[in-house]
């Protein structure tokens, strides 16, 4: 028979097994409830932006509403009064339907497509470096193209200003020929005249042209310099940025009206009113846009700037020196003009007076003649076998006359004063004519030397005419100039003397 154990009295706790046993597993199961909790929220927070993770002292579904709150539809009234929803700004799908916008959601852990989405930003990042790249390039082309043009013009205005400074230069020679023309003249025209004055106010005015114009290509030689070096500094610049765009086949032009403007250096663009396209990028040292670039392109304009203003100054310096050398060459030829007319009006009266001194002259001498005759008559003949019984002192009425006492006649004494006194008028005569015939001489030399005068002005008009044409070059008027001697008068003058 089973032996029966007598019962005990029952207690508070009727487990059986020991308290640290049960707080063991309770710890251990309150540990394994934690740390379940610490990974399903890291797991979920894994996958949702930092922005979407619930706050714990609020309930989740004032979390959730506050969440959602931004992605709702806005209403905005209208000046009308009505209403209209709009979605908030911002990145998102925009959905319609449910009249929300969702930003736009991103994972803090790679998702399964995340080769391929590095892979599409690799991409990205190398498309936007190369259009970044063609647009610079384009840039960089454009203001290539316009610092070729500007040099082009600068060349033109320098080959125009070198013309001018040449026709300037010919001017001088022309002046130098005129002087040395001049100098052929005779002493008697040598006289200092307005024209010389003139001549030498021109000699004065071509020098200070000449420096002006030196200054000007000196200038412009510097400037084409810069325009040159620029030119380079962009071509090696445009040519690095190309490297990078070889493979893709889109024309530069085409990436500046995709980029909503011309150029970043065009000054000739007339500025409208709309607002243009992209602005110029900050330089980036790593960049496309890298400082070198933007050195360059700034130096661009303003040697764009600079060329500019410098063309337009040396356009009106070389049309000003052109009027003003065109009035200083009419008023010198004026000048000569006058003093030809000048001396013309004064050989037509040397050659009046002339005339009148050779009818005097005439006069004189048939007067002269006419007194040497009469004073033959009045001395009468050589011998007394010629004279005539009227003639002699001792025919008989005189004879017998003259013996009376105080009757004695004055014909002797008469003959002998009439005698002396017309052998003083026909010396007084002789002196007379002496000194017509030697002022005939000095007036026909003086004639001769305005009509020398005269033609040497003519020439030196016409030449001055004829070497300003602007087909004589310099150097035919140097070799003029070199070829005269002004010991040596010209053959025409040898031959008019």
């Amino acid at each position: 028979m089973p032996v029966l154990i007598p019962p005990v009295e029952h207690s508070q706790d009727t487990r059986v097994g020991p308290p640290a046993w049960r707080e063991a597993t309770k710890a251990l199961t309150q540990k394994a409830h934690q740390l379940t909790d610490r990974c399903g929220q890291e797991a979920v927070t894994m996958w949702q932006p930092k922005d979407s993770v619930r706050d714990p002292h609020m309930a989740r579904h004032l979390c959730r509403a506050a969440y959602i709150l931004p992605w709702r539809f806005r209403v905005e009234m209208l000046k009308g009064g009505s209403t209209m929803e709009k979605p908030p700004p911002g990145e998102g799908v925009t959905l319609w339907k449910g009249k929300m916008k969702p930003p736009a959601w991103h994972a803090r852990l790679p998702l399964p497509m995340h080769r391929d989405a590095r892979a599409l930003q690799t991409a990205e990042v190398v498309h936007a470096h190369a259009r970044g790249a063609r647009l610079t390039a384009a840039r960089l082309s454009r203001a290539q193209h316009q610092i070729n043009g500007q040099l082009r013009l600068l060349q033109r205005q320098r080959e125009a200003t070198d013309h001018r400074l040449s026709e300037v230069r010919k001017a001088l020679l022309i002046n130098q020929q005129s002087v040395k023309l001049r100098g052929y003249r005779p002493k008697s025209e040598k006289i200092p005249d307005k024209a010389d004055s003139m001549l030498t106010w021109e000699k004065e005015e071509l020098k200070s042209m000449k420096r002006k114009m030196e200054k000007d290509m000196e200038k412009s030689e510097a400037l084409l310099k810069t325009l040159a070096s620029c030119r380079d500094t962009l071509v090696f610049c445009c040519k690095e940025r190309l490297q990078a765009v070889e493979l893709m086949n889109q024309p530069l032009d085409k990436i500046l009206e995709q980029a909503g403007r011309h150029s970043w250096v065009n000054l000739s663009r007339v500025p409208t009113p709309r607002t243009q396209g992209l602005k110029t990028p900050p330089p980036d040292p790593v960049g496309t846009y890298t400082p070198e670039c933007a050195t360059a392109l700034y130096e661009a304009k303003r040697l764009l700037m600079e060329s500019k203003d410098t063309l337009l100054d040396m356009a009106k310096n070389e049309e000003d020196i052109r009027e003003q050398q065109q009035q200083i060459n009419d008023h010198v030829c004026a000048s000569l003009t006058q003093k030809m007319r000048e001396t013309l009006e004064l050989k037509d009266r040397l050659n009046m007076t002339l005339g009148l001194m050779r009818a005097t002259i005439h006069r004189c001498t048939k007067f002269n003649q006419e007194m040497c005759v009469t004073r033959g008559l009045v001395k009468g003949p050589l011998s007394n076998s010629h004279l005539e019984t009227r003639e002699k002192l001792d025919r008989p009425l005189v004879r017998m006359y003259q013996r009376h006492v105080g009757t004695q006649l004055p014909e002797a004494t008469r003959l002998a004063q009439g005698t002396d006194k017309l052998q003083r008028r026909i010396s007084h005569v002789e002196e007379n004519l002496k000194e017509l015939l030697f002022m005939r001489k000095n007036v026909t030399w003086s004639l001769n030397c305005k009509k020398i005068g005269q033609d040497v002005d003519y020439n030196v008009v016409r030449l001055r005419l004829r070497q300003r044409h602007p087909h004589v070059c310099y150097e035919q008027a140097q070799r003029l100039v070199n070829d005269w001697d002004p010991r040596t008068p010209p053959r025409s003058s040898v031959a008019r003397k």
